[in-house]
């Protein structure tokens, strides 16, 4: 914070950083009130081992 008190970032990157934040408060809020899909859930199927 004091780096970007002395040096304050252009308006350009305030609003990138905005834009970051609120893309993972979405995500967030999609996942804590709809679920995850179960179509992206990653299910290993039984017997399956990977081979020595």
């Amino acid at each position: 914070m004091s780096k970007w008190a002395r040096h304050p970032p252009s308006a350009r990157r305030v609003k990138l950083l905005l834009a970051v934040i609120a893309a993972c408060l979405a995500l967030y809020a999609v996942e804590r009130w709809i679920g995850w899909p179960e179509f992206l859930t990653l299910t290993p199927e039984r017997g399956s081992r990977v081979a020595r």
